[in-house]
């Protein structure tokens, strides 16, 4: 069969022959129609990610979606290595695949799965979101971001505070439902950038934040707690969810900020919520596509584009391969 074959880590899979799953008791042979780059596939295919197998060659792509032998259009996650979701065909066991709605297309399930399990997660299965609460999404013009923006809102969320570096961007991620939006420079190109991060933080979490979504981690996550501890007055608690480190992966956490709130710092990915979960929030995200009028941009390409691709910025389109 065709693959996306990566044969060194660190380097683009390259698009070429590999040997075809077996049939496995417990496991389901599937057609892949569609599989999503994302930023957990490439630190997976690399071994950067905890999760990563490391024995090479193999099959890149962690999820995807397809056709069982039977039938039955599923999104699939984690296929068993060395087998991947971009590829003609992979092996999964039969409890990572569920089922995808007929109001879904292959190419936008595949692209909403991933960020969507991640926000899911994140505000549901983490933070616990109630009706009512206020929401900062910090890095909201990426994928998952975005995707948090609209979901918060879906899930009931009073008010969504979204922050980002990218100032145009953020203007995009109001028309999807966030209230405010406040851009950032904190890493010294604008000198009295970070002073002004802070105090637009202060101002807004006068009135309280409920729920924190991070995407970014370093200095921006550094500052948003810093604001909440000098800016919320009472002993509400703060649920802030850690998610992705694209910011870098420290931060400074003084012990005062801790001690002046009421801050609950968490995580959420693999091993942070069960895979049963992450799997049940890919279909709920399903489930709420339509009636939420969920947007995510996708950019369709044959998988023989895989290495060109793959290290391209996708801008603000999920590139999604259909083999």
């Amino acid at each position: 069969m065709k693959a996306a074959v990566v044969y060194e880590a660190g380097q683009s899979p390259a698009y070429s022959d590999f040997e075809a799953p077996p049939a496995k008791t417990g496991e389901e042979l599937i057609t892949v129609k569609a599989a999503a780059l994302t930023h957990f596939t490439k630190s997976r295919a690399s071994g950067a990610h905890y999760s990563a197998n490391a024995s090479l060659p193999a099959v890149a792509g962690s999820d995807g979606v397809g056709v069982t032998h039977d039938g039955r259009r599923v999104y699939f996650i984690l296929p068993g290595a060395p087998f991947g979701a971009m590829a003609e065909f992979t092996r999964v066991r039969a409890a990572y695949c569920i089922s995808v709605p007929d109001a879904l297309d292959d190419v936008t399930a595949a692209a909403l799965a991933n960020p969507g399990m991640s926000a899911w997660a994140a505000l549901v299965y983490r933070a616990q979101i109630k009706s009512g609460d206020t929401v900062l999404i910090n890095g909201a013009t990426g994928m998952a971001g975005r995707l948090a923006v609209q979901l918060a809102k879906h899930l009931g969320a009073g008010k969504v505070i979204a922050t980002a570096r990218d100032a145009a961007a953020l203007a995009s991620v109001k028309a999807l439902g966030a209230d405010i939006v406040i851009p950032f420079d904190v890493d010294g190109a604008d000198p009295g950038g970070a002073a002004r991060f802070a105090d637009d933080l202060e101002k807004q979490c006068k009135d309280g934040v409920d729920v924190v979504v991070d995407y970014l981690w370093g200095k921006s996550a550094q500052t948003i707690i810093a604001a909440i501890a000098k800016a919320v007055d009472d002993a509400r608690p703060v649920r802030f969810v850690q998610v992705g480190s694209s910011s870098g992966g420290d931060i400074t956490l003084p012990g005062a900020a801790l001690r002046s709130s009421a801050i609950v710092l968490m995580g959420s990915g693999i091993k942070s919520v069960p895979l049963s979960d992450l799997l049940a929030a890919v279909g709920h995200v399903f489930a709420a596509a339509v009636p939420a009028t969920l947007q995510i941009a996708t950019r369709v390409l044959p998988l023989s584009d895989v290495q060109m691709a793959w290290d391209e910025d996708g801008g603000k389109a999920r590139v999604v391969f259909t083999p």
